[in-house]
């Protein structure tokens, strides 16, 4: 899987970068990987947003833990 780091990102892929850390306090590992591809990560990112952080998610805080772990193991990720 191709990801953008935050010392690769240039241009304004340096600008989500730094708007996203500003805003949450870190940088999301599926943020790196949908940074080479802008149409995807918009699309993906409002779901991220509606589902997992919004304050009018309709999910519970496990909920939305359970639905990380979920994709978090299907992509092969560190626990």
């Amino acid at each position: 899987i191709k990801t953008v780091s935050e010392r690769q990102a240039r241009g304004i892929q340096r600008a989500l970068v730094w708007h996203t850390k500003r805003q949450y306090g870190y940088l999301p590992g599926i943020f790196q990987i949908l940074l080479p591809d802008f149409s995807l990560a918009r699309h993906v990112g409002a779901i991220y947003n509606k589902l997992h952080l919004g304050k009018r998610s309709q999910l519970s805080r496990v909920q939305r833990e359970m639905l990380a772990v979920v994709v978090n193991g299907h992509v092969h990720g560190a626990p």
